[in-house]
C-alpha cells in the first residue's frame, strides 16, 4: 500500500530538519576547537607580553639603583572607582558625575580610564569612592569572579567566551585574556570594552567600613579618596 503525499512529506521535511541539525552541530564543534586553540595562542602572547614588561621594569630600576639614580614608573591610565557611600547628602554635581562613572550603588565599581577630566572628576567625588590603581591579577579576578557583560540592554554573566564575542566580536574582542589585556593596556577600543563589562557589583568588605572612619580620607587613616596600590586589598576583600 503506498504511503499518503502528507506522511511522505513529513518524512522528507524531518529527514533535512535533521541532516540540517546534524551539519550544524559539526560546524559549531568544529569553530569550538578552532576557537579554543586561537584563544590559548591569544592567552599565551599576553602572558609573554606581561612577563616581558615585568621584566623590562625590574631591570630599568636595577640599572637605575647601579647609577645612583631613581627609576620612575609611567603614570598609571588605569583606575578603578568603588562606591562607598549611599545617596544621603550627595550634592548634584557628584551626583552627576558618579552617574557618568555608572556608579548608582553603593558598592559598585568600575573601570575608569586616566586624564586629565577624568582625574578632576574624581576629586569632586572623593568624599562618596574611593579610587585607586589596578593590578592585572585585580582585573583577572574581578573579570573571572565577578564579571557580567551587557547584551541587548540585559545583564549577562560571563561564563564563556561566546558572550564576550557576542558583545565585542566585531571589533577584535573575542575571548576573556582579550578582554583583560584591553582593560590592563587601556587599548583603542578601551571604551567599547568597558561600557560592555556591567558595573562590579561588590560585597561589603569583610568586617565592614567603620563609621569613624568612613568619612575621612584615606590619608587621614579614613577610607574615601584616592589610595594608590592599596584598592587591590580592598578589592580583595570585597569580592
Amino acid at each position: 500500500m503506498k504511503a499518503p503525499e502528507s506522511v511522505l512529506k513529513k518524512q522528507a521535511s524531518q529527514a533535512k530538519i535533521a541532516s540540517d541539525a546534524l551539519a550544524a552541530s559539526r560546524a559549531a564543534k568544529q569553530k569550538k576547537r578552532a576557537d579554543k586553540k586561537e584563544f590559548f595562542e591569544s592567552a599565551e602572547k599576553y602572558a609573554a607580553e606581561y612577563a616581558t614588561a615585568e621584566k623590562e621594569a625590574i631591570d630599568n630600576r636595577r640599572a637605575a639603583k647601579a647609577n645612583g639614580g631613581f627609576y620612575v614608573p609611567a603614570e598609571p591610565k588605569l583606575a578603578i572607582v568603588i562606591r562607598i557611600r549611599g545617596i544621603i547628602g550627595v550634592s548634584p554635581k557628584a551626583k552627576k558625575v558618579m552617574q557618568l562613572f555608572r556608579l548608582r550603588q553603593i558598592h559598585n565599581a568600575t573601570f575608569v580610564k586616566l586624564n586629565e577630566a577624568t582625574i578632576r572628576m574624581l576629586r569632586l567625588i572623593e568624599p562618596y569612592c574611593t579610587y585607586g590603581y589596578p593590578t592585572r591579577a585585580t582585573v583577572e579576578k574581578l573579570v573571572y569572579k565577578r564579571g557580567f557583560g551587557k547584551l541587548n540592554k540585559q545583564r549577562i554573566p560571563i561564563a564563556e567566551n561566546s558572550v564576550i564575542e557576542a558583545g565585542l566580536g566585531d571589533v577584535g574582542i573575542r575571548c576573556t585574556a582579550d578582554l583583560v589585556h584591553e582593560i590592563i593596556t587601556v587599548g583603542p577600543e578601551f571604551k567599547r570594552a568597558n561600557n560592555f563589562l556591567w558595573p562590579f557589583k561588590l560585597s561589603s568588605p569583610l568586617g565592614g567600613f567603620s563609621s569613624k572612619t568612613k568619612l575621612l580620607h584615606f590619608m587621614e587613616g579614613g577610607e574615601a579618596g584616592a589610595r594608590g596600590e592599596e584598592i587591590n586589598k580592598l578589592v580583595k576583600k570585597m569580592i
